[in-house]
């Protein structure tokens, strides 16, 4: 299966992952103009984590955003349920789990802290990962998603959908080694909705004192909760 469609049925969406895993934190960083790097330290910045604390970050793929987190000193795991993903980043030193991010391998109340980067658009049901996330929190724990998102300037926002939709898929098949699925990734982003709507959905999920913030223009944005 080279991409998923956006009834994102797990099995295409895992076997798409585990098609891009070799060339797929590269590709990232081409595709983001260097970005990425930002955006996983304002994750680590904003979950507010240090030594002590026990952190999943799932939908981890690489554990390159394991590995970030992981400087704040806390005790950090990473989740995939694409285990081609977690192969390709086997020589980062943490701990890595393969897992399905609607029924998590983790007790109830594990973790002083939980993130998802640029994974929750990628689940099938996304409430029930939310839900999943809030299951292995405990009380008062931190949550974070790191998405894709909706510029908040409209002519900015024009000219971005259009290399969504027109300059990356060119610049995957120049750099990845699936580039069929980063035509998958510009119609998810597309069709994903936009942070007020996020942030309503994360609280329907059993999350409180949710809030986000703007990365590069509303490209990204990070929804932070807390368990109440």
């Amino acid at each position: 299966m080279s991409r998923a469609t956006l009834e994102k049925n797990p099995q295409e969406v895992a076997s798409m992952f585990d098609g891009v895993a070799r060339r797929y934190d590269i590709t990232n960083t081409v595709l983001s103009l260097g970005q990425d790097r930002l955006w996983r330290k304002a994750t680590r910045s904003a979950l507010q984590i240090g030594p002590g604390d026990a952190v999943l970050d799932l939908a981890a793929g690489t554990a390159v955003s394991t590995v970030e987190l992981a400087q704040s000193g806390a005790w950090c795991v990473a989740a995939d349920f694409s285990v081609g993903m977690l192969a390709a980043g086997a020589a980062r030193d943490v701990p890595k789990v393969a897992g399905d991010a609607t029924r998590l391998p983790f007790a109830d109340e594990s973790f002083d802290a939980v993130t998802i980067s640029f994974g929750i658009r990628n689940v099938v049901d996304h409430a029930a990962g939310l839900r999943e996330l809030a299951r292995v929190t405990r009380p008062g724990g931190r949550l974070v998603v790191c998405e894709f998102s909706t510029p908040t300037n409209g002519l900015f926002g024009t000219v971005y959908k259009e290399y969504l939709m027109k300059a990356l898929p060119s610049v995957a098949r120049a750099v990845s080694s699936n580039p069929d699925a980063y035509v998958y990734l510009a119609e998810s982003i597309r069709a994903w909705p936009d942070q007020p709507e996020l942030a309503r959905r994360i609280a329907d999920a059993g999350w409180g004192a949710v809030r986000w913030r703007n990365l590069t223009g509303g490209i990204v944005a990070l929804h932070a909760a807390t368990k109440p």
